[in-house]
């Protein structure tokens, strides 16, 4: 463990830390916290599964994003084993790809929430919820929410919708 982490058996205190190392770009400090088999559930990307798996990812994510700032908002306790954390992120992908996006200098801006399970002070489960549609919009993998290109693709998506419907009658 690096000097970012302190064992916890509880659950807030776990996350805390966990979220600590995030904002420090720490993998050392958010890996000791991780059990072998542990799954980091990107509801948006899928299921990252495996303590090797999400260091790669992590690391990946902190290159991609060398000014990510990380902060959090507020973390609640359930039952001593589960904790819920609401963060933000902001940073610009300009250092290297990221789940196959190259880096194009966009900057992002999320706001989220984790839901991490514990089992003996280690995750074993963490649900990552975040906006998306307003993520593949920032880094330009769809059009800015009311733009020209984003009404036609809403139309095109509508005639096709309509079309398929009379063809089904």
């Amino acid at each position: 463990m690096s000097e970012t982490t302190t064992r916890s058996q509880d659950a807030a205190a776990i996350m805390q830390d966990s979220f600590n190392a995030i904002a420090a770009r720490d993998l050392e400090g958010l890996t000791a916290y991780w059990h072998d088999d542990v799954v980091e559930d990107f509801v948006v990307l899928g299921p990252v599964r495996g303590k090797e798996a999400a260091e790669a990812f992590f690391s990946e994510m902190f290159t991609a994003v060398p000014d990510m700032e990380f902060t959090t908002e507020r973390i609640m306790s359930f039952d001593g084993k589960t904790a819920v954390g609401q963060w933000s992120l902001r940073g610009t992908l300009s250092g290297g790809p990221f789940q196959g996006i190259e880096p194009n200098g966009r900057p992002v801006r999320l706001r989220g929430i984790d839901v991490m399970e514990f089992e003996d002070g280690l995750l074993m489960h963490n649900t990552i919820y975040y906006d998306g549609l307003a993520f593949a919009r920032q880094l330009g993998l769809l059009p800015a929410e009311g733009s020209l290109g984003d009404r036609a693709l809403l139309a095109a998506f509508n005639g096709l919708t309509k079309l398929k419907n009379s063809l089904r009658r």
